[in-house]
């Protein structure tokens, strides 16, 4: 598998991405426990390797209207 830039080194993998998603979900429980649906997609679609974390939070701001 090439690396991506557009993942850290640590998260190259959709299995990486998922840890990297539960270690800042254990950090930051309101993550988890405030996620919306639609922030859930959004998570999924980031460990799915379609976005990168910072599109992450720029779609999840968005949504939220803290842009």
């Amino acid at each position: 598998m090439a690396y991506d830039c557009k993942f850290g080194p640590m998260a190259q993998t959709p299995a990486q991405r998922a840890w990297v998603l539960e270690q800042m979900q254990d950090m930051i429980p309101a993550l988890k426990t405030k996620a919306t649906a639609y922030a859930r997609q959004v998570y999924a679609r980031y460990v799915a390797g379609e976005l990168s974390w910072p599109e992450v939070r720029q779609a999840i701001d968005a949504a939220t209207g803290l842009t």
